[in-house]
């Protein structure tokens, strides 16, 4: 056997044959340690050439009928609920409420006659026994683990008496003595991950793991982690408001690109049926600066609110602060509002926001921001009941959105009116002509 001294970035796993500052990479600094590598000598094995492949057409047919989660509309974005033998990713920051809703699941899952286990490395028994009770959701057959040996959780998915549901909070906090390093390492979180997902494909258990998120917002470890699991759930929103959303970033067995929407109570998560309206708040219509947008996130349609502040600037160059969208978008809109409307910007600091804590990459947002910020400019406020939505090219034309047909039923349901879209107005002229007539 030859050893070889490697240095691995413990940010992403890549690899380089001598120490840098940066990681080359992910461009973290100082993330480089040093690692001894053991390579045995002999040639690669083959196995014979008709054990590698296998006619699909002569597999047999499995089915297996998922399991409930006991909220629907989360059912629904999974594929029918909890598939045996799946893996699932759920991530989030702290403290947004990962583990009170796993929590909840596995009680659900014993309240309807399954056995679920709840493994915790970051919690004593005593605190999830609090944690239950305080939430009310202490049920009989919940078991619970309170480790950091990976062994033990591997042991549970071996026994004779499978558990249905197995809740791993979090995969960080687990070590194998097969890896290397502490726990949260790279070469740490790849083993364990690896190595539970492998047991519980061989079972009728779901897999659940928790993981932590970087200061960027992206799942901690390796991309790995995301690549072997079924499922991707990511569950965000502002600590400070009640409402979260679960975003579906990955599914093999139903859509992607879904959310659920719960509101965090006392008694823990509740799923929050039509959030049609939940993000408005309670708004005031003779404000300026604030437009209602019909905003589309997965296949959901919900009104929210841009709300957009023009103020004389005392700084040579000028403040441009967006929250909840992409401050590049903002600068971009500004520039066509400029170039296109004749509008001397250059002298305000403009700030834009979306109410609710929200965070959203919908292009049909386009037309809501500028409406709130000429609504500011102008210092007057927009037609109650107005609502928009459209994407802004860089001639100053309004295109249309996706999910149009969708987005104009349910404003239509909602009672919504004027509309103002790409059919309604083609231009950012024909729109400030409809909302202030000639300026």
């Amino acid at each position: 056997m030859k050893t070889k001294d490697v240095f691995v970035c413990t940010n992403c796993g890549a690899q380089a044959l001598k120490w840098q500052g940066q990681c080359p990479r992910c461009g973290e600094w100082n993330t480089l340690q040093e690692k001894v590598v053991v390579r045995r000598k002999g040639g690669v094995s083959h196995a014979p050439a008709n054990s590698l492949a296998v006619a699909l057409a002569d597999i047999p047919v499995e089915h297996t009928e998922a399991r409930s989660t006991g909220f629907k509309p989360l059912d629904t974005v999974l594929g029918k609920g909890f598939v045996p033998g799946g893996a699932v990713l759920v991530g989030g920051e702290p403290g947004i409420g990962k583990s009170t809703l796993l929590l909840q699941l596995a009680a659900e899952q014993c309240r309807m006659g399954n056995k679920a286990v709840y493994f915790s490395g970051e919690e004593s028994l005593a605190q999830i026994r609090g944690r239950a009770d305080r939430l009310g959701v202490l049920q009989s057959g919940l078991m619970a683990v309170a480790s950091t040996n990976a062994e033990e959780a591997l042991s549970i998915l071996e026994a004779p008496e499978k558990p249905d549901l197995m809740i791993i909070d979090s995969v960080q906090t687990l070590t194998s003595p097969r890896a290397d390093g502490i726990p949260g390492s790279v070469s740490q979180v790849r083993a364990v991950s690896s190595e539970l997902v492998e047991a519980a494909k061989k079972t009728s258990t779901t897999l659940v793991i928790v993981g932590h998120v970087t200061k960027d917002g992206q799942i901690a470890g390796p991309k790995l982690l995301e690549h072997m699991v079924d499922t991707v759930l990511y569950l965000e929103g502002d600590r400070k408001h009640m409402m979260r959303i679960m975003r579906v970033l990955k599914n093999r067995f139903g859509p992607s690109d879904e959310l659920v929407v719960f509101s965090m109570r006392q008694s823990g998560m509740e799923i929050v049926e039509d959030p049609s309206t939940l993000f408005l708040g309670d708004r005031d219509d003779s404000c300026s600066g604030a437009a209602v947008v019909m905003a589309m996130d997965g296949h959901k349609p919900f009104a929210v609110e841009v709300q957009a502040l023009a103020s004389r600037t005392v700084l040579s160059i000028p403040r441009r602060t967006a929250l909840g969208f992409d401050t590049n978008r903002l600068n971009l809109i500004l520039a066509v509002l400029e170039k296109r409307l004749n509008l001397n910007l250059g002298q305000l600091d403009i700030y834009a926001k979306i109410g609710g804590g929200l965070a959203m990459r919908d292009p049909g947002l386009d037309l809501g921001v500028v409406a709130s910020v000429l609504s500011s400019f102008y210092d007057r406020p927009l037609q109650p009941g107005a609502v928009f939505w459209g994407e802004v090219d860089l001639n100053g034309r309004i295109r249309p959105a996706s999910g149009g047909e969708t987005r104009l039923k349910q404003a239509q349901r909602l009672g919504y009116g004027p509309i103002f879209q790409s059919e309604t107005c083609r231009t950012l002229d024909e729109l400030q002509a409809k909302l202030f007539g000639p300026e």
